[in-house]
């Protein structure tokens, strides 16, 4: 009894110590309507991400909604076309940037527009940092803002990643940094600059009308972007975020109304040219999605990835079909980079796309299974190529479907980055002939008319070749330089 007391007792002390500390924590944890008992706001680290991933896709200088622009603190400040602040500093309840996201009793907020709305956690980030003050803390170095009447300056010439030709094969669009240079296709004038959010360029591809661009980037770590560019206009109609890096492989269906692309998150993506709305999400790959391509009867999406496949994704209904390349080990030697779709099959069954990646070996697959599935087999594999040095960055086909060409880049001691292409015959596995330069290429693509090819790369060239001959037929700078510095 004597022993239990005591027991009891103690207890009881350990219960009262547990309940104290437990109204110390409460005591001293801030509250929300409490802003001065909190960490201080960042606008650089709290603010901005939010407006990044909510705000910017509407309201930057390529496509400033509503006369306001919030890539900027300056811009934030200012407001739009109401001429009301967009912040008043210490006044939450007289800026707009607070007012058009907090919601009403019982009504949506007015932003963003078409949108879920902003988390209450991020309303309230956002009404803490303008009653204290809303103070810019951007470092200086990142207070540059690119725009189309201030487009970036060049020193250096930029690694180039994409390359395309307009389907009648009067322009070529390459990538720059925040921009897309669309060019004359003999490179003797550069036509527009579409500067946009995006710092890094992935991809850049002509709609099928040739009317309309579809680029793919994003800020690196930060967040991803699908633009859409309607080039008579040269004006920005789509910027889309997506996730929180950048993303690949942009492909328009043959019908034009679709936009596919690939994502570091493990998925590949569909959306509506027009609206911007997501249209398919298929996360069957394992990790990055580099590229993508339609069928020819844009029934199905065919996506490639570091996780070694390629893989049939059906576009009605998004369902992940089929791995095309096999999952045997040892089938494929590394990750593919690249896709194309064999233009003049007549019968969709009959779908061909050639790949490209890691092992630098161009390989030739059916895209849709006629044999019963065996452990190990390859059955949809027609013809692997000669290999390459390095890795192939870029495939595609020539218009009628009889040749492709492949670009690789590999490195040469003491760190040399040299580059080669090569056009294959496609049936034969023939050698037509090889693209010699003296740098990494990272993309290539074929003329309308199949007589020449287009490759990028390392060094910031454009360089044109005879697709027969395999002899260089233009060079030129992707970028304006002002001070002419190539690349080492």
């Amino acid at each position: 009894m004597i022993r239990f007391g005591k027991r009891l007792g103690f207890l009881t002390w350990l219960l009262a110590v547990w309940l104290l500390l437990g109204s110390w924590s409460q005591a001293e944890e801030p509250r929300a309507d409490q802003p001065d008992a909190q960490t201080p706001v960042s606008y650089f680290r709290d603010i901005r991400p939010i407006l990044v991933e909510h705000c910017q896709g509407c309201h930057q200088p390529a496509k400033p909604g509503g006369g306001l622009v919030l890539t900027s603190y300056q811009g934030l400040r200012k407001g739009g076309e109401s001429e009301e602040p967009g912040v008043v500093p210490g006044k939450p309840e007289e800026s707009t940037l607070y007012t058009y996201v907090v919601a009403e009793e019982g009504e949506e907020p007015l932003m963003p527009k078409d949108a879920p709305p902003l988390s209450p956690a991020e309303v309230e980030k956002i009404r803490r940092w303008i009653l204290q003050g809303a103070k810019d803390d951007t470092p200086e170095s990142m207070k540059v803002t690119y725009t189309m009447k201030n487009p970036p300056r060049y020193e250096l010439a930029p690694v180039l990643t994409s390359v395309d030709y307009s389907p009648d094969g009067k322009l070529l669009a390459v990538s720059g940094y925040h921009e897309v240079l669309i060019h004359k296709a003999d490179g003797s004038e550069i036509v527009a600059r579409l500067v946009g959010l995006s710092e890094r360029i992935e991809s850049a591809v002509f709609s099928p009308d040739g009317k309309r661009l579809a680029v793919t980037g994003g800020s690196p770590g930060r967040f991803g972007e699908v633009q859409i560019w309607n080039l008579p206009e040269k004006k920005l109609e789509l910027s889309i975020q997506v996730g929180f890096d950048t993303i690949y492989g942009a492909s328009w269906s043959h019908n034009g109304r679709w936009v596919a692309f690939g994502c570091p998150d493990n998925t590949v993506r569909m959306i509506d040219a027009k609206t911007g709305k997501q249209l398919l999400q298929q996360g069957a790959h394992n990790d990055w999605v580099l590229d993508t391509v339609f069928s020819s009867d844009d029934s199905h999406l065919v996506s490639v990835s570091r996780d070694m496949t390629a893989k049939l994704t059906e576009v009605a209904t998004g369902r992940f079909v089929d791995n095309i390349t096999s999952i045997t080990p040892g089938a494929l030697k590394g990750g593919l980079i690249s896709v194309d779709i064999r233009p003049g099959i007549k019968n969709p069954k009959d779908d061909q796309i050639v790949v490209g990646g890691s092992d630098g070996t161009p390989q030739i697959f059916r895209i849709h299974r006629t044999k019963q599935r065996r452990i190990g087999d390859n059955y949809n594999l027609i013809r692997a190529f000669e290999k390459m040095p390095g890795r192939i960055y870029g495939v595609a086909f020539s218009p009628d479907g009889k040749r492709f060409v492949a670009g690789s880049s590999y490195d040469q001691p003491p760190k040399v980055r040299l580059g080669m292409g090569r056009v294959y015959e496609a049936d034969s596995g023939k050698i037509i002939c090889q693209l010699e330069q003296q740098s990494a290429i990272y993309d290539v693509a074929f003329s309308p008319d199949g007589r020449r090819v287009a490759t990028v790369g390392f060094d910031g060239k454009v360089r044109i070749f005879d697709a027969q001959s395999g002899k260089r037929l233009h060079e030129f700078w992707a970028v304006p330089l002002e001070k002419v510095a190539q690349a080492p």
